[in-house]
């Protein structure tokens, strides 16, 4: 898992501006050995509630082949005019760009993954990725006609090698919120020719989020939204933060009902070192992490061993969501389902599964 744009990823800078580059400060070794592109455990094999991560593994295409239109130039957002002549052999470096380039089915054309890419039809393709940087060489000798990158893709020189030899690269905005799933499908699609292929898979990605949305039960009577906090742990590097207005996690959490607990107590960066002061003034009902996360720290019995944890309303209640990290933070055509599940395990009582 890179601790970008994808998982906050991590899955790991821009608009996030490295929603997680403080847990890359902090823990970039692990990231790799923690996050890596195996499968990840269900949120009920972590300890948590209802899962579908057996779903969220695996895209939906669109159905029909788009044929992309090509030439085209784009305009790159790291300043750059590009123009594509073909997309027989792509390669996106992140996982979501990966995750869009399927589902907007053209993944018989994509030759490479990011170790972020975690889906199942992605799986056998070779990782351009070596501790979470892009290898230019790896890209290169794929002999891509295409490369997709976002402005969190590094380091710059392996950018800048990949672009010196001629390959059309294409840097994309990151997504921050639900608002950005819709541009970022947008810039996809034009690049690689298929801008009707685009609006079809924004439409549906957009009636599916909207479906959710209106699912979410009212809060009961007496009772306000829930708080919930966005914890990103490693407990092998010891890495333990509290997530706040630029996590990334707020827009979904507000799309779910509830209230971002960080952003909420005050915290205005993405994240900050868990402190028992800091979760009592977050004060969450609820914490969301991400499956490996929970598993890094012996589950939910280990969670509630960190300092401050167990005073929590969630900490003595144990309500704990976890969801997949290669989907919780992607922002794009499986946003839906990583929305489904926050609202099904966040309501239990209420059956809100979809």
């Amino acid at each position: 898992m890179r601790f970008r744009q994808d998982f906050a990823p991590p899955g790991r800078g821009a608009r996030r501006t490295r929603t997680l580059a403080t847990a890359l400060a902090l823990a970039s070794a692990l990231l790799l050995a923690g996050c890596g592109g195996t499968e990840a455990p269900s949120a009920k094999s972590a300890g948590a509630g209802a899962s579908s991560a057996a779903d969220a593994d695996r895209i939906e295409p669109l159905t029909g082949t788009a044929a992309p239109k090509l030439p085209v130039t784009v305009d790159s957002a790291d300043g750059k005019r590009t123009t594509i002549t073909s997309a027989d052999r792509i390669v996106p470096l992140t996982g979501s760009l990966n995750e869009i380039v399927f589902t907007l089915g053209l993944g018989k054309h994509v030759v490479a993954r990011d170790i972020t890419a975690t889906f199942e039809q992605a799986e056998k393709l070779p990782v351009v990725t070596r501790a979470h940087d892009v290898s230019a060489e790896s890209v290169l000798s794929l002999k891509p006609t295409v490369v997709l990158a976002d402005t969190t893709t590094g380091p710059a020189e392996a950018i800048g090698q990949i672009r010196d030899a001629g390959i059309p690269l294409v840097v994309v905005e990151p997504a921050k919120e639900l608002a950005d799933v819709g541009r970022r499908i947008d810039t996809v699609a034009a690049a690689l020719g298929v801008p009707k292929a685009g609006e079809t898979l924004k439409k549906r990605t957009r009636d599916r989020i909207d479906a959710v949305r209106e699912s979410v039960p009212a809060p009961a009577k007496g009772s306000g939204k829930p708080r919930v906090a966005f914890l990103y742990l490693r407990g092998s590097a010891s890495v333990y933060l509290l997530g706040g207005r630029e996590s990334g996690a707020s827009s979904l959490l507000e799309a779910a009902g509830a209230v971002d607990a960080g952003k909420a107590s005050g915290l205005t960066k993405d994240f900050t070192a868990i402190t028992s002061e800091a979760l009592a003034k977050a004060a969450p009902d609820a914490i969301l992490v991400m499956t490996k996360g929970l598993e890094s720290v012996g589950g939910i019995d280990g969670l509630v061993k960190i300092p401050g944890v167990a005073e929590t309303p969630a900490g003595m209640d144990r309500r704990i969501v976890s969801i997949d990290d290669g989907v919780l933070l992607n922002y794009g055509p499986r946003t839906d389902r990583v929305l489904s599940e926050l609202v099904a395990q966040l309501y239990p009582e209420s059956g809100a599964d979809q």
